[in-house]
C-alpha cells in the first residue's frame, strides 16, 4: 500500500470517526432524557455532563494511545481503536440506564483518542513540506464527517432514538475490516522507543514538556486558541437565537455552512497558503484574521452579517495545521505519537474548560444576568483576546534566537 493510499485511509477512518460522533447528536438528548425518565428540557445539564465526560476520557487517555502508539507501530494501535469504538457503539444501542449510557460515552471517549495516532501516522508518512498541507486535510476530514454524520442522525431518527448507535458501530466496524486488509505499518521498528507509564499518563505527559523546551509555549499558544474557539462552538446556540431569533432549522443550516467552509479551507488551502507562505506566516495570518472575525460577529448588528464573516472565519482552521508542522518537523520519528498526545490531551481541556467559562459570561452579559443593556457578543470579544494573546505568545517564541 503506498503513501498516497494510506493517507487516504486515514482520512476516510478520520471522517468515519466524526460522522459516527455527528450521527448520535441529534438523538443523544432524546436518549438522556428517555433512560433517565426526565424531561427534554431537564436532561440539558446531564447531557452537559455527559460531553464533559467525553473530553475528559481524551484527555485522560491521548498520551497512553501516543505512547502505545510510538512502542507497537500506528497500526495496531489505530484499528484496536476502530473496534473499540464499533463495540462502544453497540453498548450504547442496548444501554438500558443513564449509567451505562455515561460509561459508554467514556469509553467512546478513551477509544476516540485515536486522532493521536492517525495524526502520528500522517506525520511518519508526510515530507517536512507536505505536513501543514496534509494536517490541514486531517481537520477539512474531521469536519467533512461532522456535517455528514448529524444530518444522517436526523434522518435515522425516524426508525427509533437508537437507530443513530447501531449506523455508527457498522461504520468503524466496517472501516476496521477495511483496515486490516489494506493498512501498512508506517513507523519503523528501529524507530520506536521503549513504553513507559511516566509518560504514558496525561500527568507525567505534562512532566515530557520539558523535552520539548525549544517550543514547549506552543501547547500554551494552542489552548489559547481552543479555549477561545469555544466562544463561538458553546454559545453560537444563544447568540444567534437571543440577539436574532433564528429559530433551530436556521441554527442548524449556519452551523453545516461554516463546517463546510472550514472543511474547504483547511483541505483545499492550507497546503496551498503555507507553502506560499511558510508555516510561521500561516499561523499569524490565521491568529490575526480569528481575532478580527471573532470581534465581528461579536459587534453584528444584523443576520446576514454573520454568514459574511462566516467565510474569512473559516482561515482560523489555518492556525492548527501549521503549529502542528512545525512541532512535527522539530521532532523525532519514535516521539510523533507522544507528541500528538499530548496536544490532544491540551486541546481537550480547552474543550472541558473552554465551555462553562464561555456560557457563563454569556449568561452574565445577557439580559438574565446584567443589568444594563445586554452584550451578547462578550463571548466572542473575551475569546478574541485570548487569541489576541496567543498571537503574542506566538510572536515572542518565533522571533527567540534558535
Amino acid at each position: 500500500m503506498n503513501s498516497k493510499n494510506a493517507f487516504l485511509f486515514v482520512l476516510i477512518t478520520i471522517a468515519l470517526d466524526s460522522t459516527g460522533l455527528g450521527i448520535i447528536i441529534p438523538s443523544l438528548p432524546s436518549l438522556v432524557a428517555d433512560v433517565s425518565k426526565i424531561s427534554i428540557e431537564e436532561s440539558a445539564e446531564v447531557y452537559g455532563y455527559i460531553i464533559g465526560c467525553y473530553a475528559l476520557m481524551q484527555f485522560a487517555f491521548s498520551p497512553l494511545i501516543g505512547a502505545l502508539s510510538d512502542r507497537y507501530g500506528r497500526k495496531p494501535i489505530l484499528l484496536g481503536s476502530l473496534f473499540g469504538l464499533g463495540i462502544d457503539y453497540v453498548f450504547m444501542f442496548f444501554a438500558p440506564s443513564l449509567v451505562w449510557l455515561i460509561v459508554g460515552r467514556c469509553l467512546a471517549g478513551m477509544f476516540g483518542a485515536s486522532f493521536t495516532t492517525a495524526t502520528a501516522y500522517i506525520a511518519d508518512i508526510s515530507s517536512p513540506e507536505e505536513k501543514t498541507k496534509n494536517f490541514g486535510m486531517v481537520g477539512a476530514a474531521f469536519g467533512i464527517g461532522f456535517i455528514i454524520g448529524p444530518a444522517l442522525g436526523g434522518l435515522l431518527s425516524d426508525f427509533g432514538m437508537r437507530a443513530p448507535f447501531l449506523l455508527a458501530a457498522t461504520l468503524s466496524l466496517l472501516n476496521l475490516i477495511y483496515g486490516s486488509l489494506v493498512l501498512k505499518e508506517s513507523l519503523p521498528k528501529e524507530n520506536r522507543r521503549s513504553f513507559s507509564w511516566e509518560r504514558a499518563n496525561p500527568v507525567g505527559a505534562f512532566f515530557q514538556l520539558k523535552r520539548y523546551k525549544n517550543f514547549a509555549w506552543i501547547f500554551v499558544v494552542l489552548f489559547l486558541l481552543y479555549f477561545s474557539a469555544m466562544a463561538i462552538q458553546s454559545t453560537w446556540n444563544y447568540y444567534t437565537v437571543e440577539k436574532f431569533k433564528w429559530t433551530i432549522k436556521e441554527v442548524g443550516i449556519s452551523l453545516t455552512v461554516v463546517g463546510v467552509c472550514i472543511a474547504i479551507v483547511q483541505g483545499a488551502l492550507a497546503g496551498v497558503i503555507s507553502k506560499r507562505l511558510g508555516n510561521v506566516k500561516t499561523a499569524y495570518f490565521s491568529l490575526i484574521i480569528t481575532i478580527t472575525t471573532m470581534i465581528a460577529i461579536g459587534l453584528a448588528t444584523q443576520s446576514w452579517m454573520l454568514y459574511l464573516f462566516m467565510i474569512p472565519y473559516a482561515c482560523s482552521g489555518l492556525a492548527d495545521p501549521a503549529i502542528r508542522a512545525i512541532m512535527s518537523n522539530k521532532t523525532s520519528d519514535s516521539e510523533q505519537g507522544e507528541l500528538q498526545g499530548i496536544i490532544t490531551s491540551v486541546l481537550s481541556i480547552a474543550e472541558i474548560l473552554g465551555p462553562p467559562v464561555m456560557m457563563a459570561i454569556f449568561y452574565f452579559f445577557s439580559t438574565k444576568g446584567y443589568n444594563k443593556t445586554p452584550i451578547y457578543g462578550m463571548p466572542f470579544f473575551v475569546g478574541s483576546l485570548g487569541v489576541f494573546v496567543a498571537l503574542l505568545l506566538f510572536y515572542r517564541i518565533v522571533r527567540k534566537p534558535k
